[in-house]
């Protein structure tokens, strides 16, 4: 059984290839230097995740990903709140499949549990870089 594991809050969705996509997120967090631990992607709507924004990090506004790092300097461990809303509108707006855009966050989320940062533009350069090799190398092994 996978450390990864897939749920839904307020939205009926299901990941497709939860298994292939599980293990694509390990070989991730190996490949960062780090051991696996339990990590959680809850699929949510817009709404959820904008209550969990304000409640947890006083923030009022929507966004696709909230990530809480519950791991330690060698094990990778945490919840991936992501909105299902904002993945399907991003993924319009930028004229990419929704299964592209929903890799792409994922793989963002669990880059922030290994320590990547994105709140300046030196960051961001650095996470989609690594969204881009991480992704790559996915769409190599499918």
């Amino acid at each position: 059984m996978s450390l990864f594991q897939f749920h839904s809050q307020e939205v009926d969705f299901v990941l497709r290839g939860h298994q292939s996509q599980a293990l694509w997120l390990e070989a991730l967090v190996r490949h960062e230097g780090f051991e696996p631990g339990p990590v959680n992607l809850i699929f949510t709507s817009d709404e959820a995740l904008l209550r969990t924004n304000q409640q947890f990090l006083q923030h009022d506004f929507y966004t696709d990903i909230i990530t809480f790092d519950y791991g330690t300097e060698a094990r990778v461990s945490g919840d991936l709140f992501i909105s299902i809303d904002r993945v399907a509108d991003n993924a319009r707006q930028l004229g990419l499949p929704f299964d592209d855009e929903l890799a792409r966050v994922m793989a963002h989320g669990v880059l922030h549990l290994c320590g990547y940062g994105d709140k300046t533009p030196a960051e961001e350069k650095a996470m989609r870089a690594k969204e881009d090799f991480y992704l790559d190398l996915k769409v190599r092994n499918e």
